[in-house]
């Protein structure tokens, strides 16, 4: 969960480096609360947001341990209430930690969503909506991370790789590079 909550606005890359050293020191809620704001900050610090970020995880913390038994909780209200989860956040931890059938929209998940016409929308919730009727149960649990990546490395923001794309003969994007 800690991970997934830096994760926001954040490279992989910069979340891994810090949660590879700060998880050394503090792995557990109790052993991250009891680093406080100031020194989880300095583990973080790589990371954007990472002041508001430490401010949430040690109050994150604190309620896990008060209220969860130091327990990750596995639905989503429970999740939503932790200062730093939001619906997207909450959805990764459903998904990723709990194996459910949830999807999590990230902006590549938008895009490719929109762009291809699998599930277009105006919003967040309406693309997570139509991708939850449109994607079979049996492929929800991995379908999070395959439009991801594919979001990220062939149908990018500013210059989709369109001659390599697998789907391009089923997209619907107009400005198509192919």
């Amino acid at each position: 969960m800690v991970a997934v909550v830096l994760s926001a606005q954040a490279t992989d890359k910069s979340v891994n480096i810090a949660t590879r050293i700060l998880f050394k020191i503090a792995n557990t809620p109790e052993d991250i609360f009891a680093l406080g704001e100031q020194r989880l900050a300095e583990y973080i610090q790589r990371i954007g947001l990472y002041k508001s970020k430490a401010r949430h995880l040690i109050a994150t913390c604190q309620i896990l341990v008060e209220q969860h038994n130091s327990i990750v909780p596995n639905n989503r209200t429970e999740l939503e209430a932790l200062p730093g989860v939001g619906r997207k956040t909450a959805n990764v931890i459903l998904n990723t930690a709990f194996g459910e059938a949830v999807m999590a929209v990230d902006t590549h998940i938008f895009r490719v969503s929109n762009r291809i016409g699998l599930a277009p929308g105006k919003t967040v919730l309406i693309v997570e909506q139509k991708l939850m009727k449109a994607i079979p149960k049996d492929y929800m649990v991995n379908a999070h991370h395959w439009l991801i990546l594919h979001g990220r490395y062939i149908c990018k923001a500013r210059k989709p790789d369109c001659t390599h794309c697998i789907i391009a003969d089923l997209c619907k994007y107009k400005d198509k590079t192919v």
